[in-house]
């Protein structure tokens, strides 16, 4: 058994702008496991870079409100509902509450920089 918490990893900004903590990934943890799985927020007024994943994304809201921007769709997001992004799609999410937004980055395969492209 592997067992982390959030606190226990450093947070990053990833190439979007959001601000990230590795929740369980293969190049950090002692897993292999055919994805990784972290932990992202947006301000309150904030948005991410439009970006491109060459993989799978599921964003599952936490906490606050987003709406999420795939390709020419856009969907509003609250707390428990998950949404998945096909890998290509041309993306960003923005935070349309009062509060942070925060919500679990599943990514099949797992992240990595390369394969995050920001657009603009």
């Amino acid at each position: 058994m592997f067992v982390k918490k959030p606190e226990d990893c450093e947070e990053f900004t990833a190439s979007d702008g959001c601000r990230i903590r590795e929740l369980l990934h293969g190049k950090n943890d002692p897993v292999d496991l055919p994805y990784s799985i972290a932990l992202a927020r947006v301000e309150a007024g904030g948005r991410t870079y439009r970006h491109r994943l060459d993989r799978t994304e599921v964003y599952f809201i936490l906490s606050g409100r987003g709406r999420l921007h795939a390709e020419s769709e856009a969907r509003e997001l609250e707390l428990g509902q998950a949404a998945i992004i096909p890998p290509g799609s041309a993306q960003w999410i923005e935070n349309t509450g009062a509060e942070e937004l925060r919500f679990l980055a599943l990514v099949s395969p797992p992240w990595s920089e390369e394969g995050d492209e920001r657009l603009e």
